[in-house]
């Protein structure tokens, strides 16, 4: 087989494919004979795009496992370094690894948003003039630092001033850290379970144990993808009901073994198809949202994205509950809000400022205990800055129950949801709640016999109620009392419910006159059970 690799024709397809089924040593045709030439080094010359000077020749030896001799004699051994300014091994393998190093410019293709725009254009503007300096040799470095000064303050005044659906598009951003980004930066090891114990396993939701410092955690996350085919993988990282009992196992798992568990929230909400509605995706939720609340290991969350309704509130029952600076939390996605009480998924931006789905709305509401800081420009521009802020921020939390009994940390958790709302109390006769709260308004105010502060008269009234009545109660579960509302016992001699009745009705149907001499009189035995029935008449 003679396959002809012109000058010219090192690149294309029909001869990369000869390359591949050739023999792993070639020889070169050159002006005065032939040499051997490594096959690497045709790839080499294929990978750099250079064209070749000479005409080479792919030969294939007729007898199976023979090598092709050298035509001229004292030619150099196919294995070593060229001397004419060919590449040897070492040096080739360290042109093709090069080509894998960190990323020095951003792709072309990178999602960039509307209020981004401006910034990314004075970025480019900044890395054109330092090509053109560079090529020509001219220092300006000094304006190359006012350049970057400039894009540092209008960076950090477009971040400061971000309306809630602009953060809830920061939120959405394709290139946000998910959660297998942030378990594998900020842990020291990262091992990955599966599995439900039920035969189904769900790509949406990860789970694994890592540690941090020497501690070990439970990691639990939505988890999203990076492009379609991965997003269709994850499923856009709404989870199945497999997935809730997975991670219901692992937490079980954990509490357990006394791990503490970090659960990180991204997800728009749980799946809502047919398919996992018929696997019981409402049950699924509603068991985790019950068992988390009895497990004895602190659980710490945080929403790395954006955290939707009772998807997102499946893993985040915690202790604590962390949220990043551009990351979102709701009960329902602005656009269905919208569709829902405007009829128009337009109205999403105002449906957006009426959620307050913000971390400053939730924090100020005291749905989320801390935010935790990004890096100027949001996590999606600076990943590896935003690492560390959200470990910093996991172990510090952690340390608040480290020393903590399982008791103390159970009822840490239940106080954290009881105190979750603002809510006015007062009381309202008669249905007349605007009047209830002007008397309240001018009410001088009262106090209980105690001496306790009440607005009214009547609340005073209440308060000394409702204080009797527990009282009462102490002291009935002191007396340890059989009954506290005793019912009504039967009539002497009917220990059977309805056997009066039954027997009355019976003496009508025959047409015998009424009358009950002894119906189902019962006489106890020696050992306290009652004998059978001794005598029954209708007479």
């Amino acid at each position: 087989m003679n396959v002809s690799l012109l000058k010219g024709e090192c690149g294309t397809r029909r001869n990369t494919g000869a390359l591949a089924k050739a023999s792993s040593r070639v020889p070169v045709s050159r002006t005065g004979g032939a040499t051997l030439l490594p096959a690497r080094d045709l790839v080499a010359c294929l990978a750099r795009g250079a064209m070749p000077l000479y005409d080479y020749q792919v030969l294939k030896s007729n007898s199976i496992g023979r090598r092709p001799v050298a035509a001229r004699a004292g030619a150099d051994p196919p294995d070593v370094p060229k001397r004419d300014g060919r590449q040897g091994g070492r040096e080739w393998l360290q042109s093709i690894l090069s080509r894998f190093g960190p990323i020095q410019e951003k792709s072309s293709n990178t999602t960039v948003l509307d209020f981004e725009k401006p910034l990314v254009e004075l970025d480019n503007r900044i890395k054109e003039v330092r090509t053109v300096a560079e090529d020509n040799g001219v220092d300006v470095t000094d304006q190359i630092k006012e350049l970057e000064e400039r894009a540092r303050k209008l960076r950090q005044d477009t971040y400061s001033r971000l309306t809630p659906i602009q953060r809830l598009q920061v939120a959405r951003h394709p290139n946000r850290p998910t959660f297998l980004d942030i378990a594998l930066n900020i842990s020291d090891k990262f091992v990955e379970l599966h599995g439900d114990r039920g035969g189904l396993d769900d790509p949406a939701l990860v789970c694994g144990i890592g540690s941090i410092d020497g501690v070990s955690f439970m990691f639990i996350g939505h988890q999203k993808g990076r492009n379609t085919k991965e997003n269709i993988y994850r499923n856009f990282g709404m989870p199945q009901p497999n997935g809730y009992r997975k991670a219901l196992r692992f937490m079980r798992h954990a509490d357990k073994f006394g791990l503490p568990i970090v659960t990180f929230v991204d997800t728009p909400g749980a799946y809502a198809g047919k398919a996992a509605e018929e696997l019981g995706q409402g049950e699924a939720i509603a068991v985790n949202l019950r068992e988390m609340f009895g497990f004895r290991v602190p659980i710490i969350s945080v929403v790395i994205g954006e955290g939707g309704s009772g998807g997102a509130l499946a893993i985040g029952c915690a202790n604590r509950n962390l949220i990043m600076e551009n990351s979102v939390y709701y009960v329902a996605s602005p656009e269905a809000c919208a569709a829902i009480l405007w009829k128009s998924r337009d109205k999403a931006g105002t449906a957006t400022e009426a959620l307050r789905i913000t971390s400053s709305d939730l924090l100020r509401f005291g749905v989320m205990d801390e935010s935790v800081p990004e890096p100027l420009g949001a996590a999606h521009t600076d990943p590896m800055g935003a690492f560390p802020a959200i470990k910093e921020a996991v172990m510090r939390n952690y340390r608040m129950y480290e020393n903590m009994s399982a008791e103390e940390i159970m009822l840490d958790r239940y106080n954290k949801f009881r105190k979750l709302g603002m809510f006015e109390e007062y009381l309202v006769r008669g249905g007349d709640r605007e009047g209830a709260k002007e008397a309240l308004a001018k009410a001088p105010g009262a106090k209980t016999k105690a001496g306790t502060y009440a607005p009214t008269s009547d609340d005073a009234e209440f308060l000394e109620m409702l204080t009797d009545m527990e009282e009462k109660w102490e002291k009935t579960l002191q007396s340890k009392q059989e009954w506290v509302m005793k019912p009504n016992a039967p009539a002497p001699g009917f220990t059977t419910p309805g056997l009066l009745e039954l027997a009355v009705a019976t003496a009508e149907v025959q047409g015998k006159p009424i009358g009950v001499s002894q119906i189902n009189q019962r006489k106890p035995d020696s050992n306290g059970s009652s004998s059978s029935v001794e005598n029954a008449s209708l007479h």
